[in-house]
């Protein structure tokens, strides 16, 4: 290899993209363009980075399979920071086969990894779990190891595993300190506090307390029905019935676990179900079909009682009644709790990760923007869309999983 080539890419496995570019800027050959596109994304410059880690994997060809398919590779990771989380395509599952075949396993494991983290990013742990596949039988270099285990950790904190969570993030922590790059020890650390910060609030009793991922898990037992507005669903212990594509049924049942053990007024439940101004007899109507049907669905662990001025909430077998709601609500919440992790996102990612149309984000993002919630960068299909953490709320760590009910 190349000498300023081979000192090219040592800087750049220790971090240092600055060194790398004073070692290959100038030069266009294929090796080159990979090492300058990988620097540049190192920076920051992320669509430069695309543009010649593309031109690279041209210029290997079929020649270099192994070398184009790096690139390949390489550049699916930087499409993924700058959050393009369309599914992967053709050349990337071939890129993917060809590293196994030529025997290249870490760049193989760092492409499952790839995989996996688009896959978590869209509200998907099972998916990801089983794109990232067990751990490999020989050690992993300590960079991929922490990168393996903050993966871990994510779909441990998207299934309100704490513990699991946890072990992860010491594990990755571990590994980051002796790979010696300070960006990923940075990351596990922001991670870390994350999963110490407050992710939902509990409102009990007309009390909201804010709540950190381990106390969400401990909520968790056969005498408390939790009523959970972050995964929009009703559970208590093992029995957890979802009504993300119910929004109606959700809104009633969290007035009611709010309330509980107090009855809820017809005109209140219609008024914040349907969103009625004027309440007539077709909306009473409607409000038994939907009670019936909320009735039906918790008919396990709940029932719906008519009083004589609306309804209440009677349990099956627990004693006391909680509702865990999202550290800050408010319309269009579901996008603001993806913009909050302080990355550039497209309207067209952001429409992936929520499963709606982009049109609907993109009223959305126009609506937030007029009251200066996010802000544009770039014109046309540069355009991406930020906004500054949430301080004191790790929001990311509790997906959105229902457009339909913001």
């Amino acid at each position: 290899m190349d000498p300023l080539i081979a000192i090219a890419a040592r800087s750049l496995s220790s971090g240092d993209a600055l060194g790398a570019l004073n070692y290959v800027a100038l030069r266009d050959d294929a090796h080159a363009l990979a090492l300058r596109g990988i620097a540049m994304a190192q920076l920051g410059d992320l669509a430069r980075a695309r543009a010649l880690l593309r031109s690279a994997a041209r210029a290997f060809g079929p020649a270099q399979p192994l070398a184009r398919a790096r690139c390949i590779v390489a550049e699916a990771e930087v499409a993924l920071a700058a959050r393009d989380l369309r599914p992967a395509d053709p050349s990337f599952e071939a890129a993917s086969a060809t590293l196994d075949a030529c025997g290249d396993r870490l760049n193989a494991v760092h492409a499952r990894c790839l995989d996996a983290r688009r896959l978590l990013l869209m509200g998907r742990p099972d998916d990801a779990e089983r794109a990232l596949g067990h751990a490999p039988p020989a050690p992993l270099p300590m960079a991929l190891r922490a990168s393996r285990a903050l993966l871990t950790a994510g779909i441990a904190v998207r299934r309100l595993d704490a513990a699991a969570a946890r072990d992860a993030l010491d594990d990755a922590a571990q590994a980051a300190r002796k790979s010696g790059i300070v960006s990923l020890v940075v990351e596990v650390e922001r991670a870390a506090l994350a999963l110490a910060a407050p992710v939902a609030r509990l409102i009990e009793r007309d009390r909201s307390t804010p709540v950190t991922l381990e106390q969400v898990q401990a909520l968790s037992s056969p005498g408390r029905l939790i009523v959970d507005a972050c995964r929009y669903a009703v559970r208590e212990a093992n029995t957890s019935i979802a009504l993300a594509t119910r929004p109606v049924l959700f809104a009633l049942a969290r007035m009611l676990g709010e309330a509980w053990p107090e009855e809820v007024p017809r005109e209140t439940l219609i008024a914040g179900a349907f969103r009625a101004r004027h309440i007539d007899e077709s909306h009473r109507v409607r409000l038994r079909v939907e009670i019936g049907r909320l009735r039906a669905l918790t008919r396990p662990i709940a029932d719906v009682t008519a009083t004589k001025r609306g309804f209440a909430l009677m349990l099956a077998r627990a004693h006391e009644v909680v509702v865990l709601a999202r550290p800050l609500e408010e319309r269009h919440g579901a996008v603001l709790a993806l913009l909050a992790d302080g990355q550039a996102w497209s309207s067209s990612a952001l429409a992936v990760a929520l499963g709606v149309g982009q049109r609907s984000v993109q009223r959305a993002l126009d609506a937030l923007a007029t009251e200066d919630k996010v802000q544009a960068l770039g014109d046309g299909r540069a355009r991406r869309w930020m906004t500054p953490p949430v301080i004191g709320f790790a929001t990311t760590l509790l997906l959105p999983t229902a457009w339909s009910n913001e």
